[in-house]
């Protein structure tokens, strides 16, 4: 693995000891790749993805230019999907990337949707 990617690994392994979801407050877990941004809320004691949303879903404009715009986006249709699953409040686990840019904004747009953490 690459320098970059090693630092990534050793930042996730140090945020997910101490960062668990529960029924009551689930975890929501953000992905970034090349093309496309992934969210996920995830209940960690019965091993269960509650809602996802991905800027694959936003149409072939938005998947391609992964910006801010389209990782906020992200965030309000994630968070629209958690409250109709019953689920208001999470805890956020960046996954290792720096809480900047589009990680940042994926956190604002799920606010905005009504997420609390």
């Amino acid at each position: 693995m690459s320098k970059k990617m090693d630092r990534r690994q050793r930042l996730k392994y140090h945020i997910r000891k101490k960062v668990s979801g529960t029924a009551e407050r689930a975890r929501l877990s953000v992905f970034r790749s090349n093309t496309t941004i992934y969210a996920q809320v995830i209940d960690d004691e019965r091993g269960v993805t509650v809602a996802s949303a991905s800027s694959k879903e936003l149409g072939e404009g938005a998947r391609l230019n992964t910006n801010t715009s389209a990782a906020a986006e992200v965030g309000k249709k994630l968070a629209e999907r958690a409250k109709e699953a019953g689920v208001t409040k999470v805890v956020f686990d960046r996954n290792g990337y720096l809480y900047h840019g589009k990680v940042k904004a994926l956190a604002d747009g799920a606010r905005e949707g009504g997420l609390q953490f």
